[in-house]
């Protein structure tokens, strides 16, 4: 089994020499991990190293992934485990401030992406530049893979207009980079001049499948619990956008959706006559947990990956809310109480704002990153059709990614 050897594992040996002796401020998660499971801040913090670590800073979940649903925000505190500052990047603010930055020379980003535009960690990744681009100091992104694969690229560039925290860049859905290269892109497009230092893998081709890697798969976010997950997740987090369940509460969000007022059996046949390449959906009922149609018996399916290769995940999500509104559906957005997520209209509707820190835009337009996504689905477009209309998009993104590409 091929083997990708991460930078992680030799960061003495690999870090730049005008960094030697810097004090450090690190951004990290539970992926934030060696191949032995070794969390990297436990490596940061061993004496004699050529930094000096003060501060650590968490993402989105927390740096251990302690806020379990979605946008439930956390606050920092000083950590007795490590020794230093733990700063919150998703709670009162999600950029570092210049407080924050004090007596802190280099950043280091070590956060696993999954792939997906909507997938926050790329955007602290950008915040983190923008605050080091700001203060003068270097920011160093030991990279890792994305679990996607570097090949496919697929889905609507976002709009300009349609920013928010889960799409501050021009990317399309599903991006095909690396967090180094990412990086490197949002450096040259936005922040010139920054002092970037992009410490490469050992052995990853684009064309890789997570599991060629040879790596130990850790939950990046708690609702993100396997490969399969993420492979699934650039179409199905579409349905955070509505009223449907997308099977948070559930042991295999984004692979399971429904509501409880779907014909389960209904779904399966609507889905399964778009012979979409990749996955095959299974008929089932489930009860989630917590969040929307908590404690109440949903119908729906689950969806099984057997071609990764084949898959097309935005296509898939686009499908699935193609065949939700099949069931019916309300003409206009409607509020989801986040203090009682049982309580949903007995039918699709899109979610009404705030989503994402967005209070005006529907949450489906800043996920797809344009209304016209949301208006041509309304108005009867087939899932070839919208595929076909975001076809420049992907292709133009290939062309402007290419400069920026380390693999």
């Amino acid at each position: 089994m091929t083997s990708v050897r991460l930078p992680h594992s030799r960061l003495a040996q690999l870090w730049p020499t005008e960094l030697q002796g810097a004090r450090l401020g690190a951004v990290v998660h539970p992926a934030s991990i060696l191949p032995d499971f070794t969390h990297l801040a436990d490596v940061l913090r061993k004496p004699g190293s050529p930094w000096t670590l003060v501060s650590l800073f968490g993402p989105q979940h927390g740096i251990l992934g302690h806020t379990q649903d979605n946008m439930i925000e956390w606050e920092g505190e000083s950590d007795p485990r490590w020794g230093v500052p733990v700063h919150s990047l998703y709670g009162t603010v999600r950029k570092p401030t210049p407080t924050m930055l004090e007596g802190v020379d280099v950043l280091l980003v070590d956060l696993q992406d999954v792939g997906a535009r909507y997938y926050t960690f790329i955007w602290t990744l950008l915040l983190c530049l923008e605050a080091a681009w700001e203060k003068g100091i270097a920011v160093v992104v030991p990279d890792r893979p994305n679990p996607l694969g570097g090949d496919l690229v697929e889905g609507p560039t976002l709009d300009a207009d349609y920013k928010s925290f889960v799409g501050l860049h021009t990317v399309p859905v599903r991006h095909g980079l690396t967090m180094g290269e990412m990086a490197k892109l949002l450096v040259a497009e936005k922040y010139p001049g920054l002092k970037l230092h992009v410490l490469p893998m050992e052995g990853w081709k684009r064309g890789m499948l997570w599991e060629e890697a040879n790596l130990p798969w850790v939950l990046p976010s708690p609702n993100m619990p396997t490969a399969d997950t993420a492979r699934v997740y650039p179409g199905m987090c579409l349905l955070e956008a509505c009223t449907a369940s997308e099977g948070r509460g559930t042991t295999r969000p984004f692979e399971i959706f429904g509501g409880p007022w779907i014909d389960a059996a209904k779904l399966k046949a609507d889905l399964d006559s778009l012979s979409l390449q990749g996955v095959v959906f299974r008929e089932l009922g489930f009860q989630p947990t917590f969040h929307k149609g908590m404690g109440r018996l949903c119908g729906g399916v689950q969806i099984h990956v057997t071609d990764p290769v084949a898959l097309r995940p935005v296509e898939l999500g686009f499908a699935a809310l193609w065949a939700l509104r099949r069931q019916g559906s309300l003409p206009a957005p409607v509020a989801i109480n986040p203090l009682d997520p049982r309580d949903l209209p007995d039918t699709f509707g899109w979610k009404a704002p705030p989503y994402e820190y967005e209070t005006i835009k529907p949450a489906i337009d800043i996920l797809a990153g344009h209304k016209r996504w949301r208006e041509m689905l309304e108005q009867g477009a087939s899932v070839q059709d919208l595929s076909k209309a975001w076809a420049p998009d992907e292709a133009a993104w290939l062309e402007r990614r290419a400069p920026h590409l380390l693999y």
